[in-house]
């Protein structure tokens, strides 16, 4: 069976086709988790980590909708002329779409399945959106609130 690729990225990173739209990754599948896993709360304990970090996998995975999201993609991912490419998007890339990502990798490799991970944004600083538009924010400068 050949590997299946998982892309994590930031909706708001990406290049914008000329209606201004996003123009995410190609994959057969995309799933934007941008308006979904949204916990606030839990949420303002690893705004300086990201979706490679345990931590922020469990808050992912503790999200309201996140297990049946998970096991809808690994199903997916399982069908007898299944997908090659599966992308995961959330705003900025960091935390959601790549503690996703990560989840579900594991998911498949537990399942036997080869799998590449392909994280576009995670490295990038978190994105703030204000009244003005979004930009980025220097973590390190940053105070809990």
């Amino acid at each position: 069976m050949r590997p299946i690729r998982l892309t994590s990225f930031g909706y708001l990173h990406l290049p914008t086709s000329p209606d201004g739209s996003p123009v995410p990754p190609a994959a057969d599948r995309i799933e934007d988790v941008r308006d979904r896993l949204r916990d606030p709360a839990a949420a303002r304990d690893i705004l300086d980590l990201d979706g490679l970090n345990p931590r922020v996998q469990d808050v992912v995975l503790a999200t309201p909708g996140a297990r049946e999201l998970l096991a809808n993609l690994a199903a997916y991912a399982d069908l007898p002329a299944g997908p090659s490419r599966i992308a995961i998007g959330c705003a900025g890339g960091r935390h959601r779409a790549s503690g996703l990502t990560e989840l579900l990798a594991r998911e498949l490799r537990a399942r036997g399945r080869a799998v590449e991970v392909e994280h576009l944004h995670v490295h990038l600083p978190r994105v703030l959106k204000t009244p003005a538009g979004a930009h980025t924010a220097n973590t390190e400068q940053e105070t809990p609130r």
